[in-house]
């Protein structure tokens, strides 16, 4: 843990005792606040009028001690809001390295965040949410709370997300529909031809072929044999406890 740096103009409204104070290690603006049992990691950027740690949005709530931890070189812009844990969430709120938060982005008490990620201006996570590494939401993408997004998935503008969205998906509409996998971000990120090949027909077996999902999975259990990311794509299914877009 770092040690809270004084930095002009930033507004801490932490408790007193300086194991409870805010953990500085970021570059913070005038405006910022950063309340409660805070950590930021190194070269993370907070920009004017954002907000990180204060109570959840949760009657719930009786003043536990609970926290957000944040990583290594995040951007959080403009008017983000980043609530703290609940005690009957874990008392934690998680957030990776290297994410970009956009403008006006709400991510709720026990939320999870991996690294890599980019939020949009304006989504909303309700709690609980997990948003595992490189997923990429579009603006205004609300997440139902729960809700799990899985690695490397893409949503559009304006997408409801009601459950799960698996990892390589592009997700988009006011209830979120799959459409097809995210192959231009899997080439960016260095997958192979083979592998994005092994996902697009990992992709028509679950949602194309007609099959039922037990069928599907058993079929997708043979195809992950191959290819490394079906293997994910299925075990993230497999363990899906709000249901996945279909």
């Amino acid at each position: 843990m770092g040690v809270l740096r004084d930095i002009p103009g930033l507004v801490i409204a932490s408790p007193s005792r300086p194991d409870d104070a805010a953990s500085m290690l970021a570059t913070c603006a005038a405006s910022a606040l950063v309340d409660g049992w805070t950590e930021i990691g190194d070269e993370t950027q907070v920009f004017p009028f954002a907000s990180v740690g204060l109570m959840p949005q949760d009657i719930k709530y009786r003043g536990e001690k609970t926290r957000v931890v944040i990583g290594r070189k995040n951007i959080v812009r403009e008017f983000v809001t980043i609530h703290r844990g609940t005690q009957g969430g874990g008392g934690l709120t998680s957030i990776g390295d290297r994410n970009l938060f956009m403008a006006y982005v709400h991510v709720a008490h026990d939320c999870r965040i991996g690294s890599h990620t980019v939020l949009a201006n304006c989504v909303q996570l309700a709690g609980h949410v997990r948003v595992d590494d490189h997923a990429i939401l579009g603006g205004f993408t609300g997440v139902h709370q729960f809700c799990r997004i899985g690695a490397h998935s893409f949503t559009g503008v304006g997408t409801v997300v009601l459950q799960d969205v698996p990892p390589f998906v592009t997700a988009s509409d006011d209830s979120a529909r799959p459409y097809g996998i995210n192959a231009e971000g899997l080439k960016r990120r260095g997958f192979s031809p083979e592998e994005i090949a092994g996902l697009k027909k990992a992709y028509r077996t679950l949602y194309r072929s007609g099959l039922g999902l037990e069928e599907a999975k058993r079929e997708l259990e043979a195809q992950a044999a191959g290819c490394a990311p079906v293997r994910e794509l299925l075990d993230f299914i497999t363990r899906s406890k709000r249901g996945f877009i279909r």
